[in-house]
């Protein structure tokens, strides 16, 4: 059984410039990176008593006010294991692709129909255009 204590990984993203302080560092004393960084934790960083968490909020960039989000659900009161989803509104007019997705074929097929006057459609100049109440009142009919 080895005398070694046990750790945990730890990864890191560091700007270029804490990565050479950090490289200078470890060149210097000289010692591992993992042990400079566990020693760093070892000797600074005291998140057990109050004015190690102040010392930590300041280097975080923390004030002593904690933050919150709000999320607007669209209601008046508070919502609690709820949610709800609007999805936007369908368009009242569809070019060939979207009449093709409408009516599960592919688009070359919606055309020649369109061309051949078996669905209801408007040519405009060079494209097709179809109404989608049009299509689905054909499609039932």
């Amino acid at each position: 059984m080895s005398d070694e204590p046990q750790r945990n990984a730890l990864f890191v993203r560091l700007t270029p410039d804490q990565a050479r302080r950090r490289d200078r560092a470890v060149a210097a004393v000289p010692a591992r990176k993992k042990d400079l960084i566990g020693g760093l934790l070892e000797r600074f960083v005291h998140p057990d008593t109050p004015a190690g968490l102040a010392a930590l909020r300041e280097l975080a960039g923390h004030d002593e006010v904690r933050r919150h989000v709000t999320v607007d659900l669209g209601t008046d009161g508070p919502v609690v294991g709820h949610a709800s989803f609007r999805p936007a509104p369908e368009p009242e007019v569809l070019d060939a692709a979207g009449a093709a997705a409408l009516l599960l074929v592919d688009e070359p097929a919606v055309v020649a129909l369109a061309e051949r006057g078996e669905i209801p459609a408007r040519r405009i100049g060079d494209a097709w255009r179809f109404s989608r109440r049009a299509l689905l009142d054909w499609l039932n009919a």
